[in-house]
């Protein structure tokens, strides 16, 4: 049987990702300190690998693909394939950011003043070439962890990933400029792409991922409604959606909608006394355009 080899990132996005690809219907069990986790699909091989390792073991075939932040890619300064972008991180469905922070008591407001200054962090070729890019030459020394307890410490400022600052604020920093913004990559080698199973594969599993996020947040509405109250329920519809309509076996006629859950909360009373009956609200797990 042919097999496609899948990195799943190790770390702070596997649970994040192990449950995006669930939503996409592949269900991955990941065992406690297991690095070969079993997939419901006999054609795929999965690997927990660290997302800074991910681009390199793609493009040494040891992998066929894998998910990884943009950050780590660009890092590694690897040449990669780029299937899709992923918009989601550990904790939510948005971009995380790379920013130079420095404690709040520091007197360094901006960054020409980290000119001869030591800064920690992990993404140490990126940050190298952003600060070149601002004539900035600043000692930048490799963190293994706990980089937000150095600034100040062990550093003048950190260069740290955050998604929503919390971090940040919490350790009693301040964000004095951002270097990156990074969003999960689906990525395979050229080699890879170039085997059309392995590509048709990785383009279905891409489809299906995207959708997987398409979904989130949303909500379908169905409901029943007299031919005399269509037009009014429509109108209503409409402001968010074109329902889709259809005849019903014994007169009158089925709206289905695709909208926001918080939308659905709010319309449901309106539409209900608009005259639609039998109203159902379901979860979706895709959408595919």
């Amino acid at each position: 049987m042919k097999k496609l080899k899948l990195g799943i990132p190790k770390g702070s996005l596997e649970n994040s990702t192990i449950e995006l690809f669930a939503k996409a219907g592949f269900n991955i069990s990941a065992k406690t300190r297991s690095y070969s986790p079993a997939c419901d699909d006999d054609e795929i091989e999965v690997l927990l690998i660290r997302p800074q390792e991910m681009a390199k073991y793609i493009t040494d075939g040891i992998v066929d693909c894998g998910l990884a932040g943009y950050d780590w890619i660009v890092e590694s300064g690897l040449k990669v394939k780029e299937l899709c972008e992923l918009n989601y991180s550990k904790s939510s469905f948005g971009p995380a950011k790379w920013v130079i922070a420095v404690r709040n008591d520091s007197k360094i407001k901006k960054v020409s003043q980290l000119a001869g200054k030591r800064i920690s962090t992990e993404l140490m070729s990126v940050l190298k070439k952003w600060l070149a890019g601002k004539g900035v030459k600043a000692k930048i020394d490799f963190s293994w962890g706990a980089t937000e307890t150095k600034a100040g410490t062990l550093a003048d400022a950190i260069c740290e990933l955050t998604e929503t600052g919390e971090s940040i604020r919490r350790n009693n920093l301040r964000i004095i400029d951002e270097v990156m913004v990074s969003t999960t990559r689906f990525i395979s080698s050229p080699a890879a792409c170039s085997d059309t199973w392995k590509k048709s594969k990785m383009e279905d599993i891409a489809m299906l991922l995207k959708g997987a996020l398409k979904a989130e947040g949303l909500v379908g509405l169905k409901m029943n409604v007299a031919a005399d109250r269509v037009s009014k329920i429509e109108q209503i519809l409409k402001k968010y959606s074109n329902p889709t309509i259809s005849s019903l076996a014994f007169g009158g006629m089925a709206m289905e909608v695709v909208l926001m859950e918080m939308t659905a909360r709010n319309i449901i009373p309106l539409l209900k006394k608009a005259g639609a009956a039998d109203i159902i609200e379901y979860p979706l797990t895709k959408v595919i355009r």
